[in-house]
């Protein structure tokens, strides 16, 4: 029986007939922001803007191996994990069903539609991906068509390891970094790495980095066993998986909960734009994970050391950006709202706006109802050059007897009044 390493290995000549081995990338702003050699390795460019093209081949190439002879391949899926399988049934003139929510944004909807093109059919079923994976499972079962899974399969955890195969071979010496850094959401990728170095003897320090909002590895890990979450934060949709895989977890068991980071939504959401500002790289917010997961380290535990982020993917919406802009804003505290309640007499707004200093400037001004007979509530936004400024505003409104309420951090009250 041939060896884990020796499997990745013949998915990765498989793999170079699409595409040559993505970057592995030394960044000279992040290693000189934290002091250490941080190379990124760019998933964000393969042929679909992420590292899933791995797993879809691989699982296509030893299905069709077996001598199976099913034409028809399903996969539900509103993301990375759907291009991956069109490009990849177009690769083997395969006929592909890809099974997607109603409410799928038309940009992957269309880039779906491109990269399988005439082997493609998909089909919007419901409004959730719970309802759309079920049909997709009733639809292969009617057909006798094949699954594709995202992520809890071995034949797909054995494509996404060619990332670390790629990783020993481009760093020149042929030895593992010190420190490799992994997005999580099903596990596939996470296990794949993670095996493939430990079955080649090579064994950096890994850290798992998952969205603060689907911790599913992190709880299972602390707890011994799969934990399925009650909920997730669905923000980071290339990583928020309520439950990680069966078989990935058993790859992943004997880590400790301490190798996981959870990154904060709106913190990665700063990441998001400084890699944009900085470096005009696209990342999608499970691509920017790794990168922000930086931030948990001190210089002094990573100091000289040899660092590879994987980057998972670019699959970036531009109709997202202004609530990335607006998330990153409030977690530098660039940004707050106020609840305003403000005297019902001629120049009281002027008072109050003369409170403002240089570098502060309204964004959202909503007149919400009238409190009493002689006050008036007001929805105020306010950004800043410096969030220092802020304390400096509030001292102006205690001095001034202004009443106001700081809704910014309060998710319920923020979400339904912004």
């Amino acid at each position: 029986m041939t060896s884990f390493a020796d499997r990745v290995a013949t998915a990765a000549e498989a793999i170079r007939e699409i595409f040559p081995q993505t970057p592995l990338q030394k960044n000279d702003y992040l290693s000189q922001k934290y002091g250490a050699r941080i190379f990124l390795k760019r998933e964000d460019l393969t042929p679909v803007r992420s590292y899933k093209i791995r797993g879809a081949l691989n699982f296509f190439r030893k299905t069709l191996a077996a001598g199976n002879r099913a034409d028809l391949f399903v996969c539900a899926s509103a993301g990375n994990h759907a291009q991956g399988f069109a490009f990849v049934c177009q690769h083997f003139g395969r006929r592909g069903v890809v099974f997607m929510p109603v409410t799928t944004p038309q940009q992957k909807i269309d880039k779906t539609r491109m990269f399988g093109g005439e082997f493609v059919e998909i089909r919007l079923v419901g409004d959730f991906f719970d309802d759309c994976y079920h049909a997709a499972l009733e639809f292969t079962e009617t057909a006798g068509a094949h699954m594709v899974p995202p992520f809890d399969h071995k034949d797909i955890i054995e494509g996404q390891a060619t990332v670390a195969q790629e990783i020993i071979e481009q760093t020149g010496k042929g030895r593992a970094p010190d420190i490799v850094m992994l997005p999580v959401g099903g596990g596939g990728l996470a296990a794949g790495v993670s095996q493939y170095f430990q079955t080649i003897g090579q064994v950096p320090q890994f850290i798992f980095c998952e969205p603060a909002g689907a911790p599913s590895l992190s709880r299972s890990l602390s707890e011994g066993k799969r934990v399925k979450l009650a909920s997730v934060d669905n923000f980071v949709d290339g990583a928020a998986v309520a439950e990680i895989g069966r078989e990935n977890f058993r790859l992943l068991k004997d880590f400790s909960a301490g190798a996981t980071r959870l990154v904060p939504e709106n913190r990665l959401c700063a990441t998001m734009i400084e890699m944009l500002n900085v470096e005009g790289v696209v990342l999608e917010p499970a691509g920017a994970l790794t990168i922000d997961a930086l931030k948990d380290f001190t210089k002094k535990d990573i100091r000289g050391k040899t660092i590879v982020a994987v980057v998972s993917g670019g699959n970036f919406d531009f109709e997202r950006l202004p609530d990335v802009k607006e998330r990153a804003l409030r977690f530098e505290g660039l940004k707050k709202y106020f609840i305003i309640r403000l005297p019902q007499r001629p120049g009281a707004l002027r008072d109050f706006l003369q409170m403002l200093g240089p570098d502060d400037d309204i964004s959202r001004f909503e007149y919400l109802k009238k409190s009493a007979r002689n006050f008036g509530s007001v929805l105020i936004g306010i950004e800043t050059k410096d969030k220092r400024n802020f304390a400096l505003l509030k001292a102006k409104f205690d001095a001034e007897g202004v009443q106001c309420q700081d809704i910014t951090d309060d998710e319920t009250l923020a979400n339904f009044i912004i």
